[in-house]
């Protein structure tokens, strides 16, 4: 599907300007992809540039009080996100000197990194092609492929995950990683909502020319 180009031109145009977009560093890629797990993204802003404030390396948040920890993270809630920073931050200073994995395979390893947040920070802080898959870009996908495979079980991220990787370019993976997210938070909406008339791959979205944008995606 030649989509790349257009999503990255429109990403490039129209990208909200988060604080975490404008650093390659991993540590802060990393803090924001966990801070914005189930979270809004306005939410998370103001806790984002407290955290770092605070914990400005990894050492620095292996080295915190526990407590500390959790008392910065009051108010953003699933505390169990919180401590699972502080545990990986330890596992790496312990075992990594500090720096991040620069691999999926060897970031999902580290409490608190499962498959998506391993593929947002390899692609975006690394430059590895790798897919980074949600729920967000797995209704993307089934709109653009028409594909009814549902997105809301055990097995979806297995069935959309090869899919994504399929798409992703050579260059910038990222930024196309990024790109999805961004289609998904402003554009493809959920419930049979999407802004079709702002999507930089309407002319290749299938559930579009099928007129199935409110049939898809399906849930169990």
């Amino acid at each position: 599907m030649p989509v790349c180009e257009p999503l990255l031109a429109w990403y490039d145009a129209v990208r909200r300007d988060l604080p975490w977009r404008r650093t390659r560093d991993p540590y802060r890629i990393w803090l924001s992809e966990i801070m914005l797990q189930q979270t809004r993204t306005e939410t998370v802003k103001s806790y984002y540039n407290r955290f770092l404030a605070l914990f400005p390396t990894v050492a620095d948040l292996a080295h915190a009080p526990q407590e500390q920890v959790l008392k910065v993270w009051e108010g953003l809630g699933y505390y169990s996100r919180a401590a699972h920073l502080k545990a990986a931050a330890e596992a790496l200073v312990a075992d990594h000197g500090g720096e991040l994995p620069d691999t999926a395979g060897d970031l999902i390893r580290l409490p608190g990194i499962g498959p998506y947040t391993a593929g947002a920070i390899a692609s975006i802080a690394f430059g590895e092609r790798t897919p980074a898959v949600d729920g967000n870009v797995m209704r993307i996908l089934s709109r653009f492929t028409a594909d009814e495979t549902p997105v809301n079980t055990s097995k979806s991220r297995a069935h959309y995950t090869p899919i994504a990787a399929n798409l992703l370019p050579a260059h910038r993976p990222g930024d196309f990683n990024q790109a999805l997210m961004e289609l998904g938070a402003t554009v493809c909406l959920p419930n049979g909502a999407p802004l079709c008339d702002r999507c930089p791959g309407a002319e290749f979205c299938r559930a579009r020319l099928e007129d199935r944008i409110e049939q898809l995606p399906v849930k169990a």
